[in-house]
């Protein structure tokens, strides 16, 4: 590459570095041994010979990109002195992405400035949220002490929950649990996520259950599943106790139909709530199923859906897999570890996983993950409503069945 002047960085070296990162050109560590690859150090000297900082923002966020699901890159030449003047540029996506790009290079000063930023209470939320998620993605091995620490916080609190689940750490059941009683719906959620990601963090959960400390109710159909996922015996034995007997499928589908049906038209001419409906779909749907103006991405948008007609809402909650679109099939992925994560993998390269689980999207490293299986069944559990209450049960149908957003029930 011919070394730009500072007049033409603006217009033919941004063009080069576009085309770099868009024409397949390399940057990943693996495919060329222990030093980085010609195209870091080059894009790093450009950095240094810059003074533009929309130019350097480019660069940052181009590389950035090119080494996303990279948890450790040799540090390309001249970056030290690189990293030392970003770190004092006015513009704070600059700073974050200088930062996040020491990490992966192996910058000790990097890894300290976020060890501090994440541990500070008075520091700005975001700077807090984002120095937690640089260092999970980089895997920084002493990070979880430093999560458990935080799990007090409400600022930080929800990623921290999320990132603990990358980690195997006998403290950590310990301290979800003891904070487990004050979570909101999400916060209980990622926890029970993070929980039931590893045999044994699930251990003490089923036990906090079976002793009435964490609701049983709380244990919704999808969790279930995944700790079935875990393969072990003895777990299995200890959820049949807590949970019950668990059937994959009925051998009746249309008794199935008509026993909820009936259930429904208990509750007389105007069986349920609806504002009650829409907080039970917030703790047990919400997280896949986007309707009217709220929910998530993981399962198909419901609201253009045939829920007028209560046969077709109970198949499709009793039998989701009847039929499985391929983009909305399970998997799940084993790492070195012992972690346990089960969705839909959104994408797959030579350096690793991108899945998308209930409650977040996790980077999983190619050289970390021990086994993969795609499974035949939907991301949606069966038995997603066998837990609920009866006036649960109608609350829910008649929520669907509306033909337009409610509002949720006053606070008590």
């Amino acid at each position: 590459m011919k070394r730009c002047s500072l007049v033409s960085v603006g217009g033919f070296c941004r063009a080069w570095l576009v085309g770099l990162l868009w024409c397949g050109i390399p940057l990943v560590p693996s495919l060329f041994g222990a030093e980085a690859p010609a195209p870091l150090s080059q894009l790093t000297e450009l950095i240094a010979l810059s003074p533009d900082t929309g130019v350097r923002l480019d660069i940052l966020r181009g590389i950035s990109a090119a080494l996303q699901g990279q948890r450790s890159v040799p540090m390309p030449s001249g970056w030290s002195a690189v990293e030392e003047t970003l770190s004092t540029s006015d513009n704070t996506e600059v700073r974050s992405l200088a930062q996040s790009l020491g990490l992966t290079f192996g910058s000790q000063k990097a890894m300290a400035a976020l060890r501090s930023t994440a541990a500070d209470s008075k520091a700005p939320v975001e700077l807090r949220q984002a120095a937690i998620e640089s260092l999970l993605r980089v895997h920084d091995a002493t990070l979880a002490p430093l999560l458990q620490s935080q799990l007090s916080d409400p600022g930080v609190r929800a990623v921290a929950l999320r990132g603990l689940g990358g980690y195997d750490d006998p403290q950590t059941p310990t301290a979800v649990l003891a904070v487990y009683e004050g979570l909101n719906g999400n916060e209980r959620r990622d926890a029970l996520n993070t929980l039931s990601s590893r045999v044994a963090y699930a251990r003490p959960l089923l036990a906090s259950i079976a002793a009435g400390k964490v609701p049983k109710s709380d244990l919704t159909a999808d969790l279930v599943r995944q700790l079935r996922n875990l393969k072990d015996e003895p777990l299995r034995t200890q959820l049949t106790e807590v949970w019950g007997v668990i059937h994959e499928t009925s051998p009746d589908m249309q008794a199935e139909v008509e026993k909820y049906k009936s259930i429904y038209w208990a509750g007389g001419s105007q069986p349920g709530d609806a504002p009650r409906g829409r907080a039970v779909f917030n703790r047990i749907c919400a997280q896949c199923h986007h309707l009217f103006d709220s929910g998530g991405n993981v399962g198909p948008n419901i609201t253009g859906a045939n829920r007028g007609d209560l046969d077709y809402l109970l198949q499709n909650i009793l039998y989701p897999n009847a039929v499985i679109p391929n983009e909305y099939r399970a998997a799940t992925l084993e790492t070195k570890d012992g972690r346990v994560v089960t969705g839909i993998i959104k994408s797959q390269s030579a350096s690793g996983y991108l899945v998308q689980t209930v409650n977040e999207q996790v980077t999983l490293p190619r050289n970390e993950v021990t086994k993969v299986e795609q499974s035949e069944i939907s991301m949606m559990p069966e038995g997603l409503i066998a837990s609920l209450q009866p006036q649960e049960i109608r609350d829910l149908l008649y929520y669907l069945g509306r033909p337009g957003q409610v509002p949720l029930p006053a606070a008590p």
